[in-house]
């Protein structure tokens, strides 16, 4: 007889046949009632709702949104399609956020199909999917697939969207509207439907961004059409994008916008910098001072274990893994050793900037290194596979308990050169530190490590303003973290900019590092 041991396993087995292709959303008619109840017993999987299970993980923690979160899209498309077959797509504005590669889990997604019931699905972690009733589907020219949903494509999607839009959603709407390559892509359907309202609202959208071209063509054709149109900018606010010329991805866009966007605000709240660095000898040695108690606060934040003893033991060469078994296995002291090590590649960075190189240039060809010494030592020892030294993430990334989800892996290469190329054109060092830091965790390069090296990517930006090492500290831990959700999902920088700052002048008046 099989042993509970050898039934989980036999259950597991069968899970890992479901989950080919990195699938986590599946029928509960895929597996047999018994394997469904003995995973679920186990926490390997978890309910949607009825008929339907989510992969879940028996280490995952009761109120661990992850999971889910990671899940959601996948499980709105399948469940689309098994309900509405082709006869379905996305709410203009939810298309306009995905195509603007807005990534925040929404807490409702509306559904658009002629089979809808004007019905509310209760899903886990107070998300929903409305299934909206519509008389018939969008000309098939206006809707486009992406990774299986059905959106409107993004010239169909911008006449659809209301006023409030772009008041809700300004860097997603300029990222749409930047996405536009000339003004017929959105005149037909203008024209053809007569919108005469919409095409001045678009008018001033385009003019808003810097696109005048694309806003007098809608007026001239429209006029020659016989349309009295009267512009109108929908943003309502005096903050202007700047336009990303050439063939640039959206997230390329979505990142410039941000800077543009942002930067007056870091500004404005941030201490002015100090004198110029005299001595910069005197702060390279500051620096060395400063090492244990930032080790300890950086890794602590990531949730290692860790105390000044062992930091100190590291750095003083006294962890021998090579020799003693029990270093050879401890987690905590590899973190510790791989941050030492890319501790002293952080300080040429900083040692460069002093001596007035471009802080740009400098953090894009450093911060690869700053991530494989991290994890060298973790990878030494065997926990980790040699791949993870590769460079960037080729595997989606979901944040602990956010709603936030990092780029797409593919829009990874495009995003990490715009932010280091705006990091090296930003005159203001504050700027390259506070929104230095906050886009690299935003664009979440790597697998891991990625909170680690954007305070190193903080750090050496401060260093290129005369601003002093800045420790973030374990018991700020909840209000960084808050600040940094606050940054990603309402698109609020104030908050972030002004912890930091805070942090910044509690260093600069000594009253702690």
């Amino acid at each position: 007889m099989a042993t509970p041991n050898e039934k989980l396993a036999a259950s597991l087995a069968r899970l890992q046949a479901l989950q080919r292709g990195g699938k986590r959303v599946f029928r509960t008619g895929e597996l047999t009632r018994v394997h469904r109840e003995r995973l679920l017993k186990n926490g390997f999987v978890r309910e949607i709702m009825q008929g339907w299970l989510f992969s879940s993980g028996a280490h995952v923690r009761e109120g661990d949104t992850t999971p889910w979160y990671t899940a959601f899209w996948e499980f709105c498309t399948r469940y689309c399609q098994h309900r509405f077959g082709d006869e379905w797509h996305l709410s203009a504005e939810q298309s306009l956020l995905l195509h603007a590669e807005n990534s925040v889990i929404p807490r409702q997604v509306v559904v658009y199909t002629p089979a809808g019931g004007n019905n509310t699905l209760q899903l886990p972690f107070d998300t929903s999917l409305y299934d909206l009733r519509e008389k018939q589907s969008p000309p098939e020219p206006d809707i486009v697939v992406r990774n299986g949903l059905r959106l409107y494509a993004p010239e169909a999607a911008l006449v659809r969207v209301p006023d409030a839009f772009y008041v809700r959603n300004p860097v997603d709407a300029a990222t749409a509207l930047m996405q536009i390559r000339e003004a017929s892509d959105v005149l037909g359907r203008l024209l053809d439907g007569g919108h005469s309202v919409v095409a001045g609202r678009l008018a001033g959208a385009f003019r808003h961004v810097g696109r005048d071209d694309i806003a007098d063509d809608i007026l001239d054709a429209m006029s020659a059409a016989g349309y009295d149109v009267r512009e109108k900018d929908p943003f309502r606010s005096g903050r202007r994008f700047g336009a990303v010329g050439g063939a640039a991805a959206p997230i390329e866009r979505r990142i410039q916008i941000f800077w543009a966007s942002m930067r007056g605000a870091v500004i404005d709240i941030f201490p002015d910098a100090p004198e110029p660095m005299e001595d910069r000898d005197a702060y390279m040695r500051f620096i060395d001072d400063i090492y244990q108690h930032d080790a300890y606060h950086s890794l602590s934040i990531e949730g290692y274990i860790v105390t000044p003893r062992l930091i100190q033991k590291v750095a003083s060469g006294d962890w021998r893994p090579e020799s003693d078994a029990e270093d050879r296995r401890d987690l905590d002291a590899l973190a510790a050793r791989g941050y030492w090590q890319a501790f002293q590649l952080v300080k040429d960075a900083v040692a460069a900037v002093l001596d007035g190189e471009n802080p740009g240039p400098v953090a894009a060809a450093a911060h690869r290194q700053w991530h494989r010494e991290m994890f060298q030592p973790c990878v030494q020892a065997g926990l980790m596979p040699p791949s993870a030294l590769a460079g960037y993430r080729n595997i989606p990334v979901f944040l602990r308990g956010s709603r936030y989800a990092p780029p797409r892996c593919e829009a990874v290469r495009d995003a990490l050169p715009a932010l280091f190329r705006l990091i090296g054109e930003e005159p203001a060092p504050c700027v390259r530190a506070v929104l230095g830091h906050w886009l690299f965790g935003y664009i979440h390069p790597y697998a891991d490590g990625n909170g680690r090296i954007a305070r190193f990517l903080m750090n050496v930006m401060l260093a290129s303003g005369g601003y002093p090492w800045t420790v973030i500290r374990f018991e700020d831990r909840d209000a960084y973290l808050a600040t940094l959700e606050s940054a990603s999902i309402d698109v609020d920088i104030e908050p972030f900019a002004r912890f930091i700052a805070q942090r910044v002048n509690a260093s600069i008046s000594g009253a702690g590092p």
